[in-house]
């Protein structure tokens, strides 16, 4: 049974907790810590863990086999060197850090202990329908892929929402995906402002994100965020003798008074509910057997922190922005292979 403390219980926390608790086998959650100590007085007491005052006691105490991070993003850095240095596998919700800097020192940390500890949490690369987007891919049915059409579509968003976060906390899942589909880095990036919707405010919304896939790719990624409809995410890869498109959530169509619909998710949880649960479980499953996490390194986090930021430059700017990343140390080579 794998023991697993986990530092943060706000609403991201607490789902994760749920399905540790109650969907997936062979784990338990056994300590808990928040910066809103009643908030994690309560989560603790409802399924029976201990409750540490900081996330520092969480890595270190002895009933903890590895740890999960679903804090406030600012602090990921502090709770995952921790870990590293504990020598205890640490699952990290995106983003890995809010830094390039950061970033950097997490990998110069984990290489430094001398094998995999860290992965993030790019929910995608674990949905079914990506998957098989990936298989159809990667099977050379549709030969060389050329170009990729994404849109990432919410109904609405909070009203802290800032510009520049349709690419550092929207558009920065299709970054992660895009690289795992084409197994590429991004080489460069730019941003397209299109007619500004009503419904956005003063926020520009919404906005066209090209990237250039160092093979030659180039994926085109339509970020709505007030489209009111619903939480809409899809994908198709043009390649040389076909194309593949992403299939949607549902599996039912109605058909009523002349009108046929099938249901369009409300949320990312809904729309990527499966995902997580898929996502922990192979987690869970790859730190019980003794070896390292298989999903999204620490490499991959700090990849899409530069492309994001490089986002960021070319939205502000209006410019084409070349990507430039420090050299892929060997246990991140290793792990790709």
């Amino acid at each position: 049974m794998l023991k697993v403390g986990v530092i943060g219980t706000g609403m991201i926390g607490q789902d994760h907790i749920r399905r540790l608790t109650t969907m997936l086998n062979g784990v338990a959650v056994t300590a808990v810590a928040d910066v809103d100590t009643a908030v994690a007085a309560e989560v603790g007491a409802r399924i029976g863990a201990a409750v540490r005052a900081t996330g520092e006691e969480v890595v270190a105490d002895p009933d903890v086999d590895a740890v999960l991070v679903c804090s406030w993003g600012p602090t990921h850095e502090q709770y995952v060197l921790a870990a590293i240095a504990a020598g205890k596998p640490v699952f990290c919700e995106k983003p890995l850090a809010t830094t390039q800097g950061a970033c950097l020192r997490i990998l110069e940390a984990e290489v430094a202990y001398g094998s995999r500890l860290v992965q993030v949490g790019y929910m995608r690369r674990f949905d079914v329908a990506y998957r098989a987007l990936k298989l159809a891919l990667d099977s050379g049915e549709i030969g060389l892929p050329l170009m990729m059409h994404c849109a990432h579509r919410n109904p609405s968003v909070p009203g802290h929402y800032r510009g520049d976060m349709a690419i550092t906390d929207t558009a920065v899942h299709e970054i992660d995906m895009v690289r795992w589909m084409f197994g590429t880095e991004v080489g460069a990036v730019r941003v397209l402002v299109p007619r500004h919707s009503r419904n956005g405010g003063d926020l520009q919304d919404p906005l066209l994100l090209i990237l250039e896939m160092a093979d030659g790719v180039i994926v085109d990624v339509e970020i709505s965020v007030n489209i009111r409809y619903g939480y809409d995410i899809r994908g198709e890869i043009v390649a040389e003798n076909g194309t593949a498109t992403l299939g949607g959530p549902a599996s039912v169509a109605v058909r009523r008074d002349g009108w046929e619909g099938i249901p369009v998710p409300a949320d990312w949880r809904e729309r990527f509910l499966q995902a997580y649960d898929v996502e922990l479980q192979e987690w869970v499953h790859a730190i019980s057997l003794g070896g390292q996490p298989l999903g999204p390194s620490a490499w991959d986090g700090y990849a899409a922190a530069v492309v994001s930021d490089a986002g960021v430059d070319a939205l502000r700017t209006g410019e084409r922005v070349v990507i430039s990343m420090a050299e892929q140390p060997k246990l991140y080579q290793e792990a790709a292979r």
